[in-house]
């Protein structure tokens, strides 16, 4: 046998076996059902609703965890930002608010600025005039 013809067959076979590698770890509906999936769960295991959540930064007399854990959950559950007015009060809220720390601040800050890009100028001033009227 001719040394070209078995090295032609042997980078073709590399070439079909790198191929059917990438199609059997790649599909391109299975990371957007799976996406869509997490996004139903979350729906589904709401453990509180966001009236609840933000009843809790309203109580003056929550505590600096109480009040973390209701903004983690804010965001978690209830991150992407269809009516701003709510947040808008939830970040003068939590900028007046007995027990907030600087930290809590800033990470609730920091994720709603990630999670909403499109509103970043309305967060920061939402949080310049929580924190001028602290």
């Amino acid at each position: 046998m001719d040394i070209t013809l078995l090295v032609k067959s042997f980078i073709g076979l590399v070439s079909i076996l790198a191929i059917l590698i990438f199609f059997l770890f790649y599909s391109p509906g299975q990371k957007r059902k799976k996406e869509l999936q997490k996004k139903e769960e979350k729906k589904k295991n709401k453990s509180v609703d966001f009236e609840t959540l933000l009843a809790i930064v309203r109580d003056k007399k929550a505590s600096s965890q109480e009040l973390s854990t209701a903004l983690d959950n804010i965001l978690e559950y209830y991150g992407e930002i269809e009516d701003f007015k709510y947040y808008g009060e939830i970040l003068l809220r939590i900028c007046r608010h007995p027990q907030t720390t600087k930290d809590i601040i800033l990470k609730f800050n920091r994720d709603l600025e990630k999670k909403n890009p499109g509103y970043a100028i309305e967060i920061n001033d939402f949080i310049t005039r929580g924190l001028n009227s602290r």
